[in-house]
């Protein structure tokens, strides 16, 4: 591993800070200004969702229609564009005072930052990586939890010291003049897999690269979209509705906080691991499950009487959480190849955020109709007891294909 981490620091530091710096666009950054915004804009908490579930599609929308330039624009180019795209949604939120300013800066924060940089960093640990990608996939993935570590309590500071604004002025700085030219300093020097050339890459199924419209009439993909959808439902609500399990439960955020480390540590941990499991015996034997932990701690929610006991539930959601980023970067290269990963990607990453988009809105619903949320975390945990069985019929039939030549196509 020292030796592997020594020869590809470069590639492998471009994969963290990518996802390091999709922080500034994911829902647990943002929705640590929301009590601010709300009051800045008089915006109820369902007005407010509403907005951000828009912002959001639309980032799913675009991400669909432009994820394949991660195929057709190096990535020397593409990452420096779509940084300073970042930069100036974050100055949006800055200096903005309408609430189509706040809309258009909260679609190109989910855009640049959930979007494309988890996009981008992703493809390209798939096409630079081959017998090592499992590996790359779990380290690229650290930067999602460090930055869960790092920045809330940065961002609690300095809202208290400078503003919500202003603090959104230091983000769009932090990204503009740190993450952009450490990017393109990194980016200045391309690679090709070991004995492989760039147009050959690392093939798929059936010894072929494929390309989307292929890709969606094969059985394969649409059998594995309820998978691509549920642990960004379920991972987003959670967070989300944390404040309303607090009330129900009668604890504090305060008491609740110390579980947000664990979680993020437990990550890690599972990340490293999964990447040497993927590595070692395929990421294809991930599917069947995947999803058992997250179904576990949905069980959990509902009986869960002190804070210790919320940290043993995201402790067991983290232990799906920490693989999932890992079987999606190394299942669709080694399933699909490699020279439309792009293309196939942003299928995937379309998927999921849009699942992060409806989430809050459904759950949301159902609290208001009455429903709280751990009632529906019951029916959720059943939800991944019976997806995981389905994914095990999948499994089976893949490992078939895969022995098999031609691939039958629908």
């Amino acid at each position: 591993m020292r030796r592997f981490l020594i020869d590809n620091r470069r590639w492998l530091a471009t994969g963290l800070l990518l996802t390091f710096g999709s922080s500034f666009g994911q829902t647990w950054f943002i929705s640590l200004f929301a009590g601010e915004i709300r009051a800045e804009y008089g915006l109820s908490d369902g007005q407010w969702g509403a907005l951000y579930t828009l912002a959001t599609l639309g980032s799913a929308a675009l991400l669909l229609s432009r994820g394949s330039l991660a195929d057709t624009v190096p990535f020397s180019r593409l990452v420096p564009l779509v940084a300073g795209m970042f930069a100036i949604a974050a100055l949006a939120m800055a200096f903005g005072t309408s609430i189509w300013a706040l809309g258009i800066a909260v679609f190109l924060l989910r855009f640049c930052g959930q979007g494309m940089f988890s996009h981008v960093a992703a493809t390209a640990m798939g096409r630079w990586f081959v017998a090592t990608r499992g590996k790359a996939v779990a380290i690229k993935g650290l930067g999602y939890p460090i930055g869960e570590m790092v920045l809330p309590i940065l961002v609690v500071i300095l809202i208290g010291a400078i503003g919500w604004r202003a603090t959104w002025g230091v983000t769009a700085a932090f990204i503009g003049l740190v993450i952009l030219p450490v990017l393109m300093l990194l980016l200045a020097q391309d690679r090709v897999p070991s004995g492989q050339t760039e147009a050959v890459g690392s093939t798929g199924l059936a010894g072929r690269h494929w390309r989307r419209g292929e890709v969606l009439r094969h059985w394969l993909f649409p059998a594995l979209i309820p998978l691509m959808l549920t642990p960004g439902f379920i991972g987003t609500v959670v967070f989300f509705h944390q404040v309303h399990i607090a009330e129900i439960k009668g604890w504090s955020l305060v008491q609740m906080a110390p579980a947000y480390p664990v979680f993020a540590t437990v990550t890690v941990v599972t990340s490293l691991i999964a990447g040497w499991a993927a590595d070692r015996f395929g990421a294809d034997r991930f599917l069947p499950v995947v999803l058992l932990p997250m179904g576990l701690s949905m069980f959990l929610i509902g009986p869960a009487e002190t804070p210790a006991h919320w940290m043993l539930t995201l402790a067991v959601l983290a232990l799906t959480q920490g693989v999932v980023g890992t079987l999606w970067g190394a299942l669709l290269p080694m399933v699909y190849g490699t020279n439309h990963l792009g293309a196939v990607r942003s299928m995937v990453i379309a998927l999921m955020v849009f699942s992060t988009a409806i989430g809050p809105g459904i759950t949301g619903a159902l609290i208001d109709w009455g429903v709280p949320f751990p009632d529906q975390g019951f029916a959720m945990g059943i939800w991944c007891l019976l997806l995981a069985g389905a994914m095990g019929l999948v499994l089976r039939r893949l490992t078939a294909e895969r022995r098999s030549i031609p691939v039958q196509t629908l």
